[in-house]
């Protein structure tokens, strides 16, 4: 049996894996399709239908299944638009995280020296910062918005993908294979990316899938704090800090952002502990 059909045989033994799999791809196709299954755009105001409850408590109007919030719009149609503004925060922090820590981990762990010390002292100093107030630090420079938000999260998820790419680079570039290239001729270039390079990309996979959920909520901690996506923006974590004065007379207002985000980042916890089970051989 091949290596991949061994890990792909491990991961789906793995039944929270594969569980949380399905419902990301049922967030996912939710998100590709929000104009076409959203009641309502997500900035539409209905005028005196403000704080209307869900389907399940009294009151509820049959138009808005998951109420409105405090100026009249759909929350149900808020969420769903959400998961595209969640999702796709997470997947440009990961992006730009893994590229920037693929260079830099190439760097410091290939050429090594003076190269390798001034990148990971670089990196002691971003790691020695708790990372919520190095984002709350970045986005007070670059002003509060989505955009900056992002660049905020991708600089604190930073240290993680370098770390992994050095430490991955200097355990195979001591190899046989990589001196057997070198000896014959292989250029610098060729060693990193066709013979250092895909033999790290399991580490980087896994950390790649956990980076999606810490880079969502801490776009959403930063929304919370007002430092993220502003208004309109149907982003959940700015929805609950919309919603938090409504906590007592409208709990359905933070209860299910709140659970979006929970929802969502536990499935890829779930998903990232299954795939680093079953890349780990120490594991098979």
């Amino acid at each position: 049996m091949s290596n991949n059909k061994k890990i792909l045989r491990k991961f789906l033994k793995n039944k929270g894996a594969v569980v949380s799999l399905g419902l990301l791809a049922i967030v996912v196709f939710i998100a590709l399709i929000a104009p076409i299954i959203a009641p309502y755009r997500p900035d539409l105001v209905h005028e005196q239908m403000y704080k209307l409850p869900p389907f399940w408590s009294a009151g509820m109007i049959s138009d808005f299944l998951l109420g409105t919030d405090d100026i009249g719009r759909d929350l149900l149609s808020r969420l769903i638009y959400g998961a595209r503004v969640s999702l796709g925060v997470g997947f440009v922090v990961v992006v730009l995280a893994l590229s920037m820590g693929l260079f830099l981990g190439l760097m410091a762990g290939y050429i090594g020296g003076w190269v390798d010390s001034l990148i990971m002292r670089f990196v002691d100093i971003l790691m020695s910062l708790p990372s919520i107030l190095l984002a709350i630090v970045v986005v007070s420079i670059l002003g509060p918005s989505l955009i900056n938000g992002v660049i905020a999260v991708s600089v604190v998820a930073l240290p993680g993908f370098v770390r992994i790419v050095r430490a991955s680079v200097m355990a195979e570039k001591e190899k046989l294979y990589v001196n057997a290239s070198e000896s014959y001729g292989a250029s610098h270039i060729r060693q990193i990316f066709v013979h250092i390079l895909p033999n790290c990309m399991a580490p980087l996979i896994v950390q790649a899938t956990l980076g999606f959920s810490d880079g969502i909520l801490n776009v959403a901690a930063l929304g919370f704090l007002g430092l993220g996506a502003q208004a309109p923006t149907p982003e959940w974590g700015a929805m609950l800090a919309d919603s938090r004065a409504y906590i007592e007379t409208a709990p359905w207002l933070v209860t299910l952002p709140g659970l979006c985000i929970l929802v969502v980042v536990l499935a890829f916890n779930i998903l990232g502990d299954g795939l680093r089970d079953s890349f780990d051989p120490k594991m098979n």
